[in-house]
């Protein structure tokens, strides 16, 4: 999990420091953000105290209403030892008694121009990609026709010559030997590369290639949404490899699974075709149309025909 502090807010977002300046290195590690109504009416018995909190016009309105020892008093409660920070959305002055607590306190109060709402969407967003589960794994992740795949397989295999070859063919690597890979929803994986490495192709007897110096910023991108993994393994003739294409193998990644296609590896085999069609046809299943499933259909009527 990727780390986030109070700091790294000010830096991303239009945020001015007003208060509780020790506290700036406040780590966050929840994407859930709290508006606390409830709290400034004084009910903490549930109180997400180590979520990020934002107040709007609604909390602080309401606060206005209340007593000066009120006021205090909720505010001090407020500036829980784990609350990483205090937001005050939409230019709405800063109640006094909130920096006095967050000083006290050592909690970083922050102001922004941004109205509540639209601030709220942006921070979670914003939280849900730098918090994201992540994990690195060994392999090429190319985007074909919009399709990105995942080529696993042993040391050697041949995925680095194959994705060579697939951008040769016009599409586009995202990442060559090590592949990171965070869960930004449910289902949802999205691959890069780490930063040594962007761009770059190692190919036994070559060695480092710059994919972006020889073939243009049109044959790379920096992150892509994963849909395929296809492994590539060297041909086993005990093994039985599926030849219809109606079992489906899935693959887990963090709390995700992939479809995964096993292509076996001998000479004389295109795999970057292979791998491309294996791509275009992927994408003809997500939108319903399944050429074995059209083969069996077909086969079954002729079965019962005769």
């Amino acid at each position: 999990m990727a780390h986030v502090t109070a700091k790294d807010l000010l830096d991303q977002f239009p945020l001015t420091l007003v208060g509780g300046e020790e506290g700036i290195g406040r780590h966050i590690s929840i994407i859930d953000i709290s508006r606390p109504g409830l709290e400034m009416a004084g009910y903490f018995t549930h109180y997400p105290s180590s979520r990020i909190q934002l107040l709007g016009k609604t909390e602080l309105s309401f606060f206005e209403l209340l007593e000066p020892n009120e006021k205090r008093e909720r505010m001090l409660k407020l500036c829980a030892s784990d609350t990483p920070a205090i937001i005050v959305a939409h230019n709405h002055e800063v109640p006094a008694e909130l920096v006095a607590a967050s000083n006290e306190k050592s909690v970083p109060v922050f102001t922004t121009h941004v109205p509540t709402t639209r601030f709220y969407s942006q921070l979670t967003n914003f939280l849900e990609r730098e918090l994201a589960p992540t994990t690195a794994v060994h392999g090429v992740l190319v985007d074909i026709h919009g399709v990105g795949v995942l080529i696993i397989g042993k040391s050697g295999v041949g995925k680095s010559e194959t994705a060579l070859e697939l951008v040769k063919r016009g599409h586009r690597l995202v990442a060559d030997d090590c592949v990171e890979i965070r869960q930004e929803g449910e289902g949802v994986l999205i691959g890069s590369a780490p930063k040594l490495i962007e761009h770059l192709l190692e190919i036994r007897g070559l060695g480092i290639i710059d994919i972006m110096t020889l073939f243009g910023a049109s044959a790379i991108r920096s992150q892509k949404r994963i849909t395929l993994v296809i492994e590539l393994e060297l041909w086993d003739g005990q093994k039985n490899y599926d030849r219809l294409g109606i079992e489906e193998e899935k693959m887990p990644i963090i709390d995700s699974e992939i479809t995964k296609l096993t292509v076996p590896v001998r000479p004389g085999r295109n795999l970057a075709v292979i791998i491309e069609v294996a791509a275009m046809n992927h994408r003809l299943k997500k939108m319903g149309m399944n050429a074995a499933e059209d083969f069996a259909n077909r086969l079954d009527s002729v079965i019962n025909s005769k």
